[in-house]
């Protein structure tokens, strides 16, 4: 399980001089997106989940339901970081646990209360982040009445799902999860579905997990590497070598190489945005600032929340929404050192030829005690093996459209050409 390290408060970025920043010209960028956690148990038992079965058990000392005064409380200070920043949309998410947990009444309240707390011009795109097991047409009908975007977890087939998502009797999720699909693919709900998340396994083939997922045709799916960091590395990953690299370059080769687009792959349209000199849109990589929020149950205010997978406190902030502003939230170094891009990367980071697209991977993924986040991500090897393998196609497949280009005009100036010789010739009779 393991608790805080004895020397976290010496480790980067707690010694990140806030102040010093501000005076060399950077500003934080505001929150954008706001993680609330609504409820704080799970009716499942995933046996990678970083909020039950990771360093950081702080779930057990969080009350079940965010009551109706702390939701108050979140969203009249969303509206004010909102306000004071000049912000015309922003992101709210309910989240968990299992966020569906909280009921129908608690959902209702936490999206309507933001979006009443904010000014009119403030568009609120409001999701919701489950595992599908609840998702029943009441829900469903509710999402619908308030254009809640839908994401559910499901890591493919029936077999590779049960690995790891299972209740807590033991017995397998997926036929749970793939009937609530089933009703969200209904023809009046459809255009609630966000996507699927799917979280790697090395025993699960990449290639059958991806088409098991294009059954629910989602529009996106994002794959997502199991938490791990240099003290607790995650499952199969050994001390050379990039295990969950090969596994995305097969991937990547199958969803590249279809004939038409089937879906989104966030990992891959990130990278190949990034590519052509675009920012990131996800912490996941790349260099962009971190514009994430998170509010627990009792209303405190932390930082994003797979921190939680580092150590006992990696998440925690001493702000709470009844004193504190998301303003205040901005200045704390442990949200600074997630903005300020090439200047939170380790030596080894800044001397790699894939810094700036890979940007050190997740940012729990760094942790190692001592030196704190001040290092590559545990799946360093990985991330270079798949961000490497797309650069090379995409860069063959530009550079092959470009000789295509050249021919065309250097066949059409041909053809240009003998066209003047003929009107001449013509011009002459």
């Amino acid at each position: 399980m393991g608790t805080e390290p004895a020397g976290a408060e010496a480790e980067w970025p707690a010694d990140l001089d806030v102040q010093r920043l501000l005076e060399e010209g950077w500003r934080p960028t505001p929150f954008r997106e706001f993680v609330v956690k609504i409820h704080s148990r799970c009716n499942l038992a995933c046996d990678y989940c970083y909020m039950y079965e990771m360093a950081d058990q702080g779930w057990r000392r969080q009350p079940r339901l965010m009551s109706a005064a702390t939701i108050d409380a979140v969203a009249e200070r969303i509206a004010e970081h909102a306000r004071s920043n000049g912000l015309e949309r922003i992101e709210l998410i309910l989240h968990g646990g299992e966020p569906l947990l909280a009921g129908a009444a608690s959902l209702r309240h936490a999206v309507t209360a933001v979006r009443s707390a904010v000014e009119p011009e403030v568009t609120v795109v409001a999701g919701v982040q489950t595992n599908g097991v609840l998702l029943d047409t009441d829900f469903l009908d509710l999402f619908r009445e308030l254009d809640v975007r839908v994401s559910v977890s499901l890591d493919g087939d029936a077999q590779s799902h049960d690995r790891n998502r299972r209740r807590p009797g033991g017995q397998g999720s997926h036929d749970l999860v793939a009937s609530g699909l089933r009703r969200l693919l209904q023809p009046r709900y459809r255009h609630l579905f966000a996507g699927l998340l799917s979280t790697i396994d090395l025993r699960n083939d990449p290639v059958a997990t991806y088409e098991a997922l294009l059954e629910f045709d989602p529009p996106g799916v994002d794959f997502l590497l199991p938490h791990g960091t240099w003290e607790a590395p995650p499952p199969g990953l050994p001390s050379n070598g990039a295990p969950y690299g090969e596994w995305l370059v097969t991937l990547f080769d199958r969803w590249y190489g279809a004939p038409v687009r089937e879906t989104r792959i966030r990992l891959f349209n990130e990278i190949i945005r990034m590519l052509f000199g675009r920012p990131s849109r996800t912490e996941a990589v790349g260099l962009s600032p971190v514009a994430v929020a998170v509010v627990e149950t009792d209303g405190s205010i932390e930082q994003v929340d797979s921190l939680k997978s580092a150590y006992d406190g990696a998440a925690r902030t001493s702000l709470h929404v009844s004193r504190d502003t998301f303003d205040q939230t901005l200045m704390l170094p442990a949200i600074a050192a997630r903005q300020i891009g090439r200047r939170a990367l380790s030596a080894q980071c800044s001397e790699c030829s894939v810094s700036g697209i890979c940007g050190a991977g997740l940012y729990p993924h760094r942790y190692r005690a001592g030196t704190g986040f001040a290092n590559p991500s545990i799946f360093c090897n990985d991330l270079f093996r798949i961000i490497d393998h797309i650069a090379g196609r995409v860069r063959a497949d530009v550079g092959r459209l470009r000789e295509s280009r050249t021919e065309t005009r250097d066949e059409d100036r041909h053809r240009t050409s003998q066209d003047l010789d003929r009107q001449g010739s013509g011009d002459q009779k």
